[in-house]
C-alpha cells in the first residue's frame, strides 16, 4: 500500500497532540509518513525528530521547496493559516488546514481557487463533523422518529478560565473561532441552509485574560428549518448536555458520550373543543392530559473527536488522494460558516488592546 509523506508545520497542542497523535497511531502509520516537521521552539523541533524519525526545520518555507510531500498539514497559529496555507497552495502541495478556515470569506475563496489553479487538493481540519455522537444524532433525525424539528439547543461549555494566545484578537483568538467552528459546523449541517440564516448574537468576555471573547451566544434561523441555539459559555460548572433536540414527536438529549432520546408513535391529538374539560367524574376540572405510547433508548457511544474524528478524516483524505474518493469536509461548504462568524464579530465589536 502506497503511503502519504506528510510534513507538520507547527507542533502545539493541534500540531503534536492531535494530528501528530494520529500518525504516531498504527492507523497513521499504515497511510501515512511523517517525512518533516517545522517547529520554532527548538525543545518540541528536537522532540519531533525523536518522535517521528524526521526531518525538522525551524522554517516552514523549507518544507515547502521539498519534493518529498505530498501533504502539507498547517497547524499554525490562527492568524496563519491564510498566509502559510496559501504558500502551500501555490507550492503545489496538498494542504490540511487547522480551524478557523480563516478569519474572512474572502480569504476562504482565494484559498479555494489558489487550489483549484494549482490542481492540488484543500481541506479543512474540521473533524467534529464525523465525531460518533454527531454522526449518531444525524442517524436518528433522518430516520424521521422524532417528528418535524423545532429547535436545536447546542452547548460547548463548561468552567474554565484561560490567558494564552487563543484569548488575543491579534492571533485570532477567542471562543468562536477557537472552539466555535466545531458547534458551529455542526449548527449549519443540520440547518441545511444555502442562503445566509438570520443570526442574533453575543459576545462577551468574562474568564478571559486577553481582549478577545470567550463567551458566544448565537441563535440561528432560517426559512422552514428548525431554530438553532448555541452556546459557549466558560462559566457553566453545571453543563450536563451537549445537544437537546426538541421536535413534534419526541425529543434527544446528549452529551459527547451518551444519547438518550424517545418518541411516540403518531398518535392523532384530541379534537380542539371550546367546552370546559372535566375529570372522569363528569363535573371536577380537568387539565389536558393523555398517555402517549412512548419508545425510549439509552445509547452509550465509543470514540470522540479527538481519536475517531482523526480516524476518520484522514482516512478520507487518504482515499480521496489515492482513489478519488469524495472528499469528506469541501472548503466550500465552510464559506457559510466564515461568512456567519464575520457577521457575529460585526454584531460584537470587540477592541484590539492586547
Amino acid at each position: 500500500m502506497k503511503k502519504l509523506r506528510v510534513a507538520i508545520i507547527g507542533q502545539g497542542r493541534s500540531g503534536r497532540d492531535i494530528h501528530g497523535a494520529y500518525f504516531r497511531t498504527e492507523a497513521g502509520r499504515a497511510l501515512y509518513d511523517v517525512v518533516a516537521v517545522a517547529e520554532k521552539i527548538d525543545a518540541r523541533r528536537a522532540r519531533a525528530a525523536e518522535e517521528y524519525g524526521c526531518d525538522v526545520t525551524d522554517d516552514y518555507r523549507e518544507i515547502l521547496r521539498r519534493s518529498d510531500v505530498d501533504v502539507v498539514v498547517n497547524s499554525t497559529f490562527s492568524h496563519l493559516h491564510y498566509p502559510v496555507t496559501m504558500d502551500a497552495l501555490r507550492h503545489g502541495k496538498n494542504v490540511v488546514s487547522e480551524k478557523p478556515f480563516s478569519k474572512y470569506a474572502m480569504e476562504c475563496e482565494d484559498m479555494i481557487r489558489t487550489a483549484k489553479e494549482n490542481g492540488v487538493t484543500l481541506t479543512v481540519f474540521q473533524q467534529s463533523r464525523v465525531a460518533p455522537y454527531f454522526t449518531r444524532i444525524r442517524e436518528i433525525l433522518a430516520a424521521g422518529l422524532l417528528g418535524p424539528v423545532e429547535q436545536i439547543t447546542i452547548r460547548f461549555s463548561g468552567f474554565q478560565r484561560r490567558w494564552d494566545w487563543q484569548t488575543s484578537l491579534r492571533y485570532y483568538g477567542g471562543c468562536l473561532q477557537n472552539t466555535g467552528p466545531h458547534p458551529l459546523d455542526q449548527a449549519l449541517t443540520l440547518l441545511d441552509y444555502d442562503g445566509m440564516p438570520e443570526v442574533f448574537s453575543v459576545l462577551k468576555r468574562i474568564n478571559s485574560a486577553g481582549d478577545a471573547e470567550d463567551y458566544a451566544k448565537l441563535i440561528l434561523t432560517a426559512p422552514d428549518r428548525p431554530l438553532i441555539d448555541l452556546e459557549i459559555n466558560p462559566s457553566d460548572a453545571y453543563s450536563d448536555f451537549t445537544y437537546r433536540i426538541a421536535a413534534a414527536r419526541g425529543s434527544l438529549s446528549a452529551t459527547m458520550s451518551k444519547i438518550r432520546w424517545k418518541y411516540f408513535d403518531d398518535t392523532p391529538m384530541p379534537a380542539f373543543t371550546f367546552e370546559p374539560l372535566n375529570k372522569a367524574d363528569g363535573l371536577s376540572p380537568a387539565y389536558c392530559s393523555e398517555k402517549l405510547p412512548w419508545h425510549e433508548f439509552e445509547e452509550d457511544l465509543s470514540g470522540s473527536a479527538f481519536d475517531a474524528g482523526p480516524r476518520i478524516f484522514y482516512q478520507n483524505l487518504y482515499d480521496h488522494l489515492t482513489a478519488g474518493a469524495d472528499l469528506l469536509i469541501k472548503p466550500e461548504g465552510l464559506v457559510q460558516q466564515i461568512r456567519v462568524m464575520e457577521l457575529v464579530h460585526a454584531q460584537n465589536p470587540l477592541p484590539v488592546t492586547k
